[in-house]
């Protein structure tokens, strides 16, 4: 039987997740959130093909915060929607996956291209609580102007800097700073913009 991480804690998991605490996925207010954004990313995806005028609609409604002029092509998948902010101007090219358990910000004049992950969960590293379904996040923001390269992946917690170019295929695993080329897994730094 899994140990009661929270016997002193008398928040909901929905709680300790926003504070960005360690909680379980199992909270029914959690459940709806994500129901209803998989409904909306899907109605989205919908109206892209059937009703390309509406269906930035559908997106704001999805998001957070949508800046004008900023173009998501689907499929979009996210967690909740409502934690990611997308800047004015901003592409995001097919098939983002946006796990937005902390907050994501995308600044404005980004490219994000296709198969990009930006992916906010943590889990434990010990493996009793990961098994008893622990998790945790924390937040990504990319800078204004950036380019994300086709496939490339965010980790928790990571910053990229205002200009700074993400390699495709790279995996950023620590902040990167603003103008700068980063490529490579783990993602460095090879050129100065």
């Amino acid at each position: 039987m899994p140990m009661d991480y929270f016997a002193q804690d008398p928040r909901t998991h929905l709680e300790r997740m926003r504070a960005g605490d360690l909680y379980i996925a199992d909270d029914p207010e959690i459940a709806r959130r994500q129901q209803r954004a998989v409904r909306l990313a899907a109605r989205y995806q919908a109206a892209y093909v059937e009703d390309p005028e509406n269906a930035g609609t559908v997106l704001a409604e999805l998001l957070g915060s949508l800046g004008e002029g900023a173009h998501v092509r689907p499929p979009l998948y996210v967690d909740y929607g409502d934690n990611i902010t997308i800047g004015a101007r901003t592409f995001v090219n097919y098939n983002l996956t946006a796990l937005d358990v902390a907050a994501i910000t995308v600044g404005e004049d980004c490219q994000i291209g296709p198969n990009v992950q930006l992916l906010t969960p943590t889990h434990p590293l010990e493996p009793q609580p990961r098994r008893d379904k622990l998790e945790a996040a924390r937040p990504v923001t990319i800078g204004d102007n950036v380019w994300l390269g086709g496939g490339a992946i965010v980790l928790p917690g990571v910053t990229i800097g205002e200009n700074s170019v993400i390699g495709a295929g790279a995996v950023v695993t620590k902040d990167v700073p603003a103008g700068v080329v980063a490529v490579g897994n783990p993602a460095r730094p090879v050129r100065t913009l």
